[in-house]
């Protein structure tokens, strides 16, 4: 018996199994759920640079302390990783409230770009006896008088003068690091350097 001509069925076109539809349905919105992720998550840390900079910038900041112009009080070392670091605030700028023996931290006068380090020793309209001598000046109204507590190698003062108020940018007033040395920083006030004229 022989098989006469096969009638060939016609195709049917049927909708893929379920598992790939989702899969396909599925695709883009993973795409939206990952951009709409990665947005917030910029969004967070664009929000927290913005939210630390205002702090930085208004109320405190932290500052790593190197050199040997400040020995003992700060560790003389040659590198921000091996020197104490400090948080300097931000409030005493408004109304520029200083005391004798503050540590300030003041933007070089030759050089805006340096960040300097030093203790204040005397404030707008008060007379002063300069340092290793008997000469007595006055420092001008809006200028103070800084100095570093390792005077064999600071530059400071004694070198440039009086500085402008503007200058300071904070003062410094706890250690962060080292941890042997966490804590407030202790103000010591120069003596006999202000003459009472």
């Amino acid at each position: 018996m022989g098989l006469g001509p096969t009638k060939q069925q016609p195709s049917e076109s049927f909708p893929p199994p379920q598992s790939k539809r989702r899969r396909q349905c599925q695709s883009p919105a993973l795409d939206m759920g990952t951009r709409n992720h990665l947005w917030l998550g910029a969004k967070r840390i664009l929000t927290c640079y913005l939210v630390g900079l205002t702090i930085s910038d208004r109320y405190a900041t932290i500052v790593s302390v190197t050199g040997d112009s400040m020995h003992p009080t700060f560790t003389a070392a040659s590198s921000s990783l091996r020197g104490d670091v400090v948080l300097a605030e931000r409030s005493c700028l408004e109304k520029y409230q200083f005391s004798h023996g503050d540590i300030v931290m003041f933007k070089c006068p030759s050089d805006h770009r340096e960040l300097f380090v030093k203790r204040l020793i005397a404030l707008p309209g008060e007379w002063m006896f300069l340092p290793g001598s008997h000469d007595i000046i006055k420092i001008p109204e809006g200028h103070c008088w800084v100095e570093g507590d390792n005077a064999a190698s600071s530059w400071d003062s004694r070198s440039f003068g009086p500085i402008p108020l503007g200058l300071i940018k904070g003062r410094v007033t706890h250690f962060i690091w080292p941890p042997s040395k966490i804590g407030r920083l202790d103000t010591k006030i120069p003596e006999n350097r202000i003459s009472p004229v």
